[in-house]
C-alpha cells in the first residue's frame, strides 16, 4: 500500500511538503499541489480520514478525465483537452489529466483523495458508468458530452441533432439531391458515442423530409484505411454531389483523396465537415464546417464548474447546455455541377 513517503518521492518534494499539500495546513504553491496530485493519482494513494478532515482549503486543481482511444482521432480529442486546460488556467486552476482505462476506479480514487476541487469528464458515453460515482462525489463535476441520462449533472455539448439538420438543409438549399454522410467508426457508436447517431439520425430524417438521397457510412479514424474508404465511397456513389463529414480523420484525409482523383470542392463536389476552427487550421482544411466548439465547450464547462466550487451558482439546479451549430463558410459548397 502506498504511503505519504511514496507520494513525496514521486512528486520530488519532502515528506512534510507532501503532507501539507494533502492537509491544507500551510500555503503550498499550485505547481507543487499539482505534482503531489499527480503522484497521488499514479500511486492510487488515499489520505487517511484525519488528513482529509484537515483539507479545508481549495486545492485549485481540476481533475480532467479523458482517454485517447484507438478508434478515435487523437488530434480531435486534444482540441477538447486544450479547451478545458486553457480556461482552467485563466481561472487560476491547474489541471490533473487522468487517462486511466478504468474511469470508474480513477474517478473514485481521485475523489476520495480530495486532491481536486472538481471534475470535467470527456469521452462521455450514452450510458456512462462514471456518472453514478460523480453524482455521489463530494466534488462537483461538468460533462463535455451529452449522456442518455444527464440528471443531477451539468452537461455541455454541441447540439449534434441540429448540426445534422443544418448540414442537409444547407446542401438542399443549393440544389443537391444526393449526398454522402461519413460518420465516426462504428466502434465509437457501440461504445456509447451518442453524438454519432444524434447527428446521423437527424440528418437522415431531414433528408427524407426534403427528398434528399442520403448514403450513410461509418468509416475508419486512421490512415491509410480512411483514404481507401473515401475513394471507395466516391466510386460507389458517382451521382452524389455533396459530402458530409462527421469524422475528423476523413476531413484530414480528403484533400489528398480529391487531389489524386483530379477533383476539387466545390467545383466537383460540395463538402461540409464538423470540427473546430483550430483543427481546420492545424490540417489546413479548406472546407466549410460546423464548428465543434471545443474551446467554447471547455470554457463553459470550466466556468460553471468553478462557479459551483466557489459557491456562486444555485447548488440544486443543474444545466444541460447545448450549443447551437454554426456553419463556418470556407467556400467549399455551391450548386451541384451541371453534368450531374
Amino acid at each position: 500500500m502506498a504511503t505519504i513517503g511514496d507520494v513525496a518521492r514521486i512528486a520530488g518534494v519532502s515528506r512534510s511538503t507532501a503532507s501539507y499539500a494533502l492537509s491544507g495546513k500551510r500555503s503550498i504553491s499550485p505547481e507543487v499541489r499539482a505534482k503531489v496530485a499527480e503522484a497521488v493519482a499514479s500511486l492510487g494513494y488515499t489520505p487517511n480520514a484525519g488528513a482529509r478532515a484537515l483539507a479545508t482549503s481549495q486545492t485549485k486543481v481540476l481533475g480532467l478525465l479523458a482517454r485517447f482511444l484507438e478508434d478515435e482521432f487523437a488530434p480531435a480529442m486534444l482540441q477538447y483537452i486544450l479547451g478545458v486546460t486553457n480556461q482552467a488556467r485563466e481561472r487560476g486552476y491547474d489541471t490533473l489529466l487522468i487517462t486511466d482505462e478504468d474511469g470508474v476506479s480513477a474517478l473514485r480514487r481521485i475523489s476520495d483523495s480530495r486532491m481536486v476541487d472538481g471534475f470535467v469528464l470527456l469521452n462521455v458515453a450514452e450510458n456512462d458508468d462514471r456518472l453514478d460515482i460523480l453524482r455521489n462525489a463530494s466534488q462537483p463535476g461538468s460533462l463535455v458530452g451529452l449522456p442518455g441520462d444527464p440528471q443531477g449533472i451539468d452537461v455541455f455539448d454541441l447540439d449534434f441533432a441540429a448540426a445534422g439538420r443544418l448540414m442537409v438543409e444547407h446542401l438542399h438549399g443549393l440544389g443537391h439531391r444526393s449526398v454522402i454522410l461519413v460518420s465516426q467508426p462504428e466502434h465509437v457508436l457501440q461504445r456509447g458515442g451518442g453524438y454519432v447517431w444524434r447527428l446521423a439520425n437527424s440528418a437522415r430524417q431531414r433528408a427524407d423530409e426534403l427528398g434528399v438521397e442520403l448514403h450513410h457510412t461509418f468509416a475508419s479514424s486512421s490512415q491509410p484505411e480512411i483514404g481507401r474508404e473515401l475513394n471507395a465511397l466516391l466510386d460507389a456513389h458517382p451521382a452524389a454531389t455533396g459530402l458530409l463529414l462527421n469524422n475528423e480523420a476523413a476531413a484530414a484525409a480528403l484533400p489528398s483523396v480529391l487531389q489524386t482523383r483530379g477533383l476539387s470542392a466545390p467545383r466537383d463536389i460540395s463538402v461540409i465537415g464538423r470540427y473546430s476552427d483550430d483543427f481546420a487550421r492545424t490540417f489546413s482544411l479548406p472546407y466549410s464546417a460546423i464548428d465543434s466548439a471545443a474551446d467554447e465547450l471547455g470554457r463553459r464547462a470550466v466556468e460553471h464548474l468553478v462557479s459551483r466550487i466557489e459557491g456562486t451558482t444555485d447548488a440544486e439546479a443543474t444545466v444541460v447546455d447545448l450549443i447551437a451549430p454554426r456553419l463556418d463558410d470556407r467556400g467549399s459548397t455551391a450548386a451541384p455541377p451541371k453534368h450531374h
